[in-house]
């Protein structure tokens, strides 16, 4: 596992309260996060990866379904703003 896959599901598992581990197939409304809870993740996720992530409340849980999306799309903005996209 990547570090970033670590990341993300570290940031994840203190938004939720699951008795098992989380996986990257794990869809993120499976794990009980709603809107607000993703709104919060957003905010999580931009402060632990020091990354902008541009949402639309609507838009972002038909994007970020499942943690392997996020872990993808949060990898690629680290490349963006390495130069290496």
């Amino acid at each position: 596992m990547t570090e970033v896959a670590e990341g993300v599901i570290a940031v994840i598992a203190r938004r939720v309260r699951v008795d098992r581990p989380i996986g990257l197939q794990d869809r993120l409304t499976d794990l009980g996060l709603g809107s607000l809870d993703a709104v919060e993740l957003v905010f999580d996720l931009e402060e632990h990866f020091d990354v902008r992530i541009h949402y639309n409340v609507n838009e972002f849980q038909a994007g970020f379904e499942t943690v392997r999306q996020i872990v993808g799309a949060i990898e690629h903005l680290l490349a963006q703003k390495t130069g290496k996209a």
